[in-house]
């Protein structure tokens, strides 16, 4: 009998192809504390390459949380494709900066900020990167985040808030030049935060998803619940349940708020390590961002098809296609 096949090789996608990193990238960005620092991946051949922007999370490891981290992403769409931009917010704790100031410690604004100022110089950042230049399409622009990036993502695809500490303004960073989006266990509406999420994060009780209308994945985990943000189970899937327009919801079962490990290759931060779902993940979306961004709906459709298939395909064993337990490691809505 054949050694069954992970589950995660049923999803389709293209081949691997070689791919190079190059960084630091760094510009000077005028009122930014420190220049604005980040790391260019890509395929070595290939033009008219799409351009997917990668936001960071926080959390407690100094490198991950900066253009140095999330490499289980960054390498499998570099060598899927994509040119993979992956900027150093402010929040890094590489960058040393004090994080009790009016944006500290996420440092919010200046994070979407970030990302619209790398869509503003493609061009140059192109130019600063070897065997680059004349190489990016910048009409097929995606973004994806992870944690608080998830939030700076759903940022950029319309979500809006109030700062505080700026007289309420109403903060607004759409970017209709990115067509679509991923956002992974990304922070959920102010109306279900805890009064300590208040209390410290208080813009993030005003979010609100109502023109965030760009085509979008969520991915969450039925296990990543944080009281010190929401009790509500679901809370960090409102990217899908608020906002309007196109969206698509994979809900990982037993999934933490790593995704198996997507921040970095066997990191301690992850609590729920998992080889094949780190795959799913990125297979799944790659598959929504290329259906997107090459107008073809069929490639989603066949993807998550094959990722919540109940019965094996003809001529396979059927543990080929049976998560550990009889469980399904993940559903889709």
């Amino acid at each position: 009998m054949a050694t069954p096949l992970p589950l995660a090789d049923y999803i389709p996608t293209t081949d691997a192809t070689p791919a190079f990193s190059y960084g630091p990238v760094s510009f000077e960005v005028p009122g930014r504390e420190v220049d604005l620092e980040m790391r260019v991946s890509a395929p070595s051949t290939g033009d008219n390459l799409p351009v997917l922007l990668l936001s960071h999370g926080h959390g407690n490891l100094n490198y991950v949380a900066s253009m140095h981290g999330y490499n289980p992403l960054v390498d499998f769409f570099a060598s899927h494709g994509f040119v993979v931009i992956q900027p150093t917010h402010l929040n890094s704790k590489t960058l040393g900066l004090d994080p009790t100031g009016p944006e500290g410690p996420l440092f919010w604004r200046t994070r979407a900020r970030d990302l619209r100022f790398i869509l503003d110089h493609l061009d140059e950042i192109a130019a600063a990167v070897p065997g680059l230049t004349g190489r990016i399409d910048p009409t097929r622009i995606a973004a994806l985040g992870h944690s608080a990036g998830g939030q700076t993502v759903d940022m950029l695809l319309g979500q809006t808030a109030h700062d505080p500490a700026a007289d309420n303004e109403l903060v607004n960073e759409k970017d209709d030049r990115v067509k679509v989006g991923v956002v992974l266990a990304a922070a959920g509406g102010g109306a279900d935060l805890s009064d300590a999420g208040k209390q410290r994060f208080a813009w993030a009780a005003t979010v609100d998803f109502s023109d965030m209308t760009t085509p979008t994945l969520v991915m969450v985990g039925d296990d990543d619940v944080n009281p010190m943000f929401s009790s509500r189970p679901d809370w960090r899937a409102d990217s899908y349940i608020l906002a309007p327009g196109s969206k698509s919801l994979v809900t990982f079962i037993g999934g933490k708020h790593s995704f198996g490990g997507v921040s970095g290759y066997d990191v301690s931060e992850t609590t729920d390590p998992s080889t094949e779902r780190v795959s799913v993940v990125q297979r799944l979306a790659t598959a929504y961002i290329r259906s997107v961004l090459d107008h073809d709906p069929e490639l989603w459709t066949a993807a998550a098809n094959a990722a919540t298939r109940t019965e094996p395909p003809p001529g396979a064993d059927r543990k080929q296609v049976t998560a550990p337990h009889g469980r399904s490691l993940w559903r889709r809505s």
